[in-house]
This record gives C-alpha cells, sequence and structure tokens, in this order.
C-alpha cells in the first residue's frame, strides 16, 4: 500500500490533458473478450507516447455490470473481469512512474442491488437501520400499490420498485442501482474511508459521477414541472458533503472532477468554490453543434461561469455516453438531441473526420484542462450495434427508442493485421468491432504522418513542452463571419474555419500545427483549424 501523499500546492490538474479509460473496451490482457488492467498496464507506453497528463478510469469495481460498472457492489475490490486489487496498484504505480496521474470514478447516487448493504436492507425488514441506508417508503393507495411518489427517471422507466414486504426503493437509474439516503450518517462515513482507501493507494483524483443527484429534498416531495428547488437534482445539502471530501483530498493533494449537469451557471459555479470541488465537467461546448457563433458563446459562456469561483474549465468533445465526435460532426448542424444522441442528418464520415480532427486543435487550445475519450485519437465513429447485441440499459428502458450508449464503447482497435483488430482477445470481444474497424488501428496510424494519431500527438507534445497552453486568459480577435480566432499568452494563436470557404492567414505568424493542409494559395480551408505564433 502507497504511503499517503504529503500536502502540495502543484496545481497540474488546472491544464492538464487527462485520457478517459473505460476498462472492458481499452485492451484484453487474458485474452477472454474483456478489456483488463493488464491490457492497460501493457499499454501505458503507448499513454505516455500519446502525451497525457493522467488518465480517468470509469468504475472498475466488483459490480454485475448492469450499467456498465455504475452499480458498485465493492469499492474496495476490482472486479474480477479486470483484475484484482494488486493489479490495480500495480497500474497506478506504473503510471506514476511514466508520469501519468490516476483518476478513478466514485458513483455516490447509489450502489449495485447486489452491494451487501443493500442485502441487509432486503433481509432485515421496515423500519431496520439497515433500510435507513437507503429510500425504502410505505406506496400510496389503499393498498400501498402506488410508488411514494412521480419523480421521473434519469434513464427512462419508473423510479420505484416495491419488494415482497410491501415496500417500495428509490431509484433514479435502474432497479438494480438503488439510491443511497444522504442524510444517514454511515452513508457519509462510509465515502470518506473509500475515499481515502483509493487516496492512500497512490490515486491523484476522484471523478463523481452524478455529482447533483445524491442528496434529496425531505419527505421526498413529488416533482412539479418548473418549481424550485428540484426535489431530488442541485439540493444545498450537497454542498456540505463536498465540503467534507474536500478537506480529506486536500490531505493526500488529491483533486475532484464532478459531473454536474445544471443550467443555472450560478448554482453550476457553486460545486467550484475554493472548498469544494476543483473541476467540473463543461456539457455546454460538448453538445454544442459545429457553429461558430454558437460554439463563441458555448466558450464564452464557460469561461464565464467559472471565473466568479477562480476555477478552471474543462473541455471534452467525447465520453462514454455520447456519439463519438467523427459520427456527431458528420451531421449537418440542426442541433443536439440527447433522445437520440445525434446533431441530425445521416453522417458523412469524411466531413466528420476533417471537424474532428479541427475541434481537436480548438479544444486542446482553449484554457483550463482537457480529457479525451480512448479512441478520439484514432478518429473512431460510432460502431452500430446488432440489436441483439445491444447491452446498455438505456435502450431496453427507453422501450427501444433510445439508440444506448454501446455505440461508443466498442473494443478499441490496436493492430490491423491481427484477430479482433488487436484488442487482445481469443475469442470476440463483448461488443462486436465493425468489419472496417482495423482501418482505424494505432498501428497503422503510428506510422501515418497525416494520421489522426499523428495529429494528437503532437497537438498534445506542442501543450506540454510550449508556452501559452493551458490555464490563463483568452483574447477573440476580429474575423471573419463564420471563423473563431483567438489568442493566448506569448503570442500563441488559434485559427479555426468553420466558414463556407477558404481565409487567408494573419501576416508574420509561425505555423506551429495545423489540423489539415492549407490550399495551394496558403489559406486555411473550411472545417481547418491551425495554431500559429509570432
Amino acid at each position: 500500500m502507497a504511503a499517503p501523499l504529503p500536502p502540495r500546492t502543484d496545481d497540474w490538474w488546472r491544464d492538464a490533458a487527462i485520457y478517459q479509460i473505460y476498462p472492458r473496451s481499452f485492451a484484453d490482457g487474458d485474452g477472454d473478450g474483456t478489456g483488463d488492467l493488464a491490457g492497460v498496464r501493457a499499454k501505458l507506453p503507448y499513454l505516455a507516447q500519446l502525451g497525457v497528463d493522467a488518465v480517468w478510469f470509469t468504475p472498475w469495481y466488483a459490480s454485475p455490470l448492469i450499467d456498465g460498472g455504475y452499480d458498485v457492489a465493492d469499492y474496495r475490490t476490482i472486479d474480477p473481469a479486470f483484475g484484482t486489487l494488486a493489479e490495480a496498484e500495480k497500474l497506478i504505480a506504473e503510471a506514476r512512474n511514466l508520469g501519468i496521474r490516476t483518476i478513478v470514478d466514485v458513483v455516490p447516487n447509489h450502489v449495485s442491488d447486489q452491494h451487501a448493504w443493500f442485502q441487509a436492507a432486503l433481509a432485515a425488514g421496515p423500519g431496520s437501520a439497515e433500510r435507513e441506508r437507503f429510500h425504502f417508503r410505505p406506496g400510496r393507495g389503499p393498498d400501498g400499490e402506488l410508488p411514494p411518489n412521480d419523480w421521473p427517471s434519469q434513464f427512462s422507466g419508473t423510479t420505484w420498485t416495491r419488494v415482497p414486504d410491501g415496500e417500495w426503493y428509490l431509484h433514479l437509474f435502474t432497479p438494480e442501482q438503488p439510491d443511497l439516503n444522504w442524510a444517514n450518517p454511515e452513508v457519509r462515513r462510509e465515502h470518506e474511508d473509500v475515499l481515502r482507501f483509493w487516496f492512500e493507494r497512490g490515486v491523484a483524483g476522484v471523478r463523481i459521477d452524478s455529482a447533483a443527484l445524491p442528496a434529496k429534498a425531505p419527505g421526498l416531495p413529488d416533482f412539479v414541472e418548473g418549481v424550485d428547488p428540484h426535489p431530488y437534482i442541485d439540493q444545498d445539502d450537497l454542498h456540505d458533503i463536498y465540503r467534507s471530501w474536500r478537506a480529506i483530498a486536500d490531505e493526500y493533494g488529491a483533486v475532484f472532477v464532478g459531473e454536474v449537469w445544471l443550467p443555472d451557471a450560478e448554482r453550476f459555479a457553486r460545486y467550484l468554490r475554493p472548498d469544494e470541488l476543483h473541476t467540473a465537467f463543461n456539457f455546454n461546448f460538448l453538445t454544442c453543434p459545429w457553429d461558430a457563433g454558437r460554439l463563441h458563446r458555448a466558450i464564452d459562456d464557460t469561461l464565464a461561469e467559472h471565473a466568479p469561483v477562480g476555477a478552471p474549465a474543462t473541455w471534452v468533445l467525447c465520453n462514454h455516453d455520447v456519439t463519438r465526435t467523427v459520427t456527431r460532426y458528420g451531421r449537418e448542424d440542426t442541433g443536439f438531441d440527447f433522445a437520440t444522441k445525434t446533431f441530425g442528418t445521416p453522417t458523412d464520415l469524411e466531413l466528420g473526420t476533417r471537424r474532428a480532427r479541427a475541434a481537436a486543435l480548438l479544444t486542446l487550445a482553449l484554457p483550463g484542462s482537457v480529457y479525451v475519450y480512448q479512441g478520439e485519437e484514432l478518429g473512431l465513429p460510432e460502431a452500430d450495434i446488432p440489436h441483439d447485441r445491444i447491452q446498455d440499459p438505456m435502450h431496453y428502458r427507453s422501450g427501444g427508442t433510445d439508440p444506448g450508449r454501446d455505440g461508443c464503447r466498442v473494443p478499441m482497435p490496436w493492430a490491423a493485421d491481427e484477430p479482433y483488430s488487436g484488442f487482445g482477445s481469443g475469442t470476440e470481444p463483448w461488443l462486436p468491432q465493425p468489419d472496417d474497424w482495423p482501418v482505424h488501428a494505432a498501428d497503422r496510424q503510428a506510422t501515418d504522418p497525416d494520421s489522426m494519431l499523428a495529429l494528437y500527438r503532437e497537438a498534445l507534445r506542442l501543450r506540454r513542452s510550449g508556452t501559452g497552453f493551458g490555464d490563463g486568459p483568452l483574447t477573440w480577435l476580429p474575423a471573419p463571419e463564420g471563423v473563431l480566432s483567438f489568442a493566448r499568452t506569448d503570442g500563441l494563436m488559434c485559427l479555426v474555419n468553420l466558414s463556407a470557404g477558404a481565409v487567408g492567414l494573419p501576416a508574420h505568424r509561425t505555423r506551429l500545427l495545423s489540423s489539415g493542409p492549407l490550399d495551394e494559395e496558403g489559406q486555411l480551408p473550411r472545417d481547418t483549424a491551425v495554431w500559429l505564433r509570432a
């Protein structure tokens, strides 16, 4: 076990490049069809060469994997499909030796129905201390046959399930994910112990899943559309919870990033006060279509949200919950549809790839930290999953109207000429790979100077070694309609052309990197970005 790290003032998190790993789909070290920690350890040199500062793992804990591991059965045990706790400790240490920090995922809103606490609650019965850790309630109606309230689910379907003794329990997600009662002191103590458990093993940070959901309004009142405060989103009690967490993180020099979806900028910023979370994901930018005016506003709004509390922004183009960037940006810009996770019309992958390359340079040039979801550096498109192979509960709970999130979770292609594109499996992986997956393989891209992988490697190298990147000011520069142009410090400039035609480059500037070639007249083509320095 690693000794606790001493307190430090290192603010690496303010401008870090962080790589998101979905363990089931990253690399298979034992050949059983599922990605694992052995696979990640074998790919650590790849991540070091890519140039990232940290890796964020989606849940790797013991879990029935009903919801991709976000149904945690035991926070102190690695799921056997991924490996062992000893392997996790080795991975953390090996990554740290390569200059890569580790961030783990914690899910405070709920646990798995297989968690020891919930199994004890079912056995103990109504009125027990064990049930007080969750939200068990009698039903409404003459025989208690109706749910205790009318709260809408974060997934499709109901939020209450009845148990044989007649009581109901709350689950904002699937029935296999019972919500915890954060008014119970045992729940708070347990999570504080879990934080210490991982910090003592060398973890540098924690991503907090659904960070605005754990606290519930007293009495669990019915939901009334348009009436504030919401009974289970952004309750004020959350801030006391996160202040206690921050005190623990500060002991270890660790950091938090929260998954906070809130439309109110002032309410959002409260989570980033100096004694609460360090950072929170920026979903306004992620859900913005490929439109210069709307991207400009999303960037301005994001920076304005963070300015009052002095927190750095985070920038992300894709994650394990949304359609991949190449596919989204290859559609006409009709706005983001959360129900289908699309941006409109059918995808033109050539167009989407060109825009995704430009978006990568835009994102990496913005002030703050940036997250790169596995496979984005390979330009992976969204995969079509055969209906009989879909596993995401969002698809089934919607009655099939939501395509689910499996298409962005398909196992990575590492080697074009190896079985299953070098994922490492001796049998078909847990999700099927498209027939054209070898085209995107990392080994093929590694030798192609014009590949998406080569672009990301060079961009991250410049971002790490050059001045003007990361945390700091941004100044918008005059530009033609449809063009984003801004300056950072030390003469660094980013120009992104979203207009209908090519645009000229400013004089007396050195071109550091462009997302695609300039045209014959030395102009920047449409859907192309460039970094310049005075």
